[in-house]
């Protein structure tokens, strides 16, 4: 009977990807595992969820988690060159909590990237960067 019932729904959305409901996590490849270990508990004070293993680690991030892992432990591509983009994390907070957040940066000696700036697009945004060069973006709505 339930796989009549998931066969009709994929029937009515026509292309089972559009079952899609929620993103449950994003894991990062750390290049340096234990500074990324160090700036998500200790400056980001993400608390942790699970380990998995020394080369896997999760932290709990509202309904989501945010997983770090060392290339290897599941997949080992190249690794992203320094100072390459590879990713932006974006955390939601209150207007007020931004700019608090940008003073606890900086009592960490995190260099912020970019100030507190209301921004055209209705956030608030403060940016650093983290250990391996990813962008980590502190939003309000406005």
């Amino acid at each position: 009977m339930a796989t009549e019932q998931a066969q009709a729904n994929l029937t009515v959305l026509g292309n089972p990807l559009r079952a899609i409901r929620n993103m449950d996590y994003v894991i990062v490849f750390a290049r340096d595992m234990a500074a990324m270990r160090r700036f998500y508990a200790d400056v980001m004070v993400l608390q942790v969820y699970r380990e998995v293993h020394p080369s896997w680690i999760e932290y709990r991030v509202g309904g989501s988690l945010l997983a770090l892992t060392e290339r290897g432990f599941v997949f080992d591509d190249a690794t992203t060159p320094q100072g390459a983009l590879s990713l932006q994390l974006a955390f939601r907070v209150t207007r007020a909590e931004v700019d608090a957040c940008a003073e606890a940066f900086r009592k960490a000696g995190i260099k912020i990237v970019g100030e507190p700036t209301d921004q055209a697009w209705g956030h608030r945004t403060l940016f650093v960067r983290d250990p391996d060069g990813n962008v980590v973006e502190i939003y309000a709505d406005l």
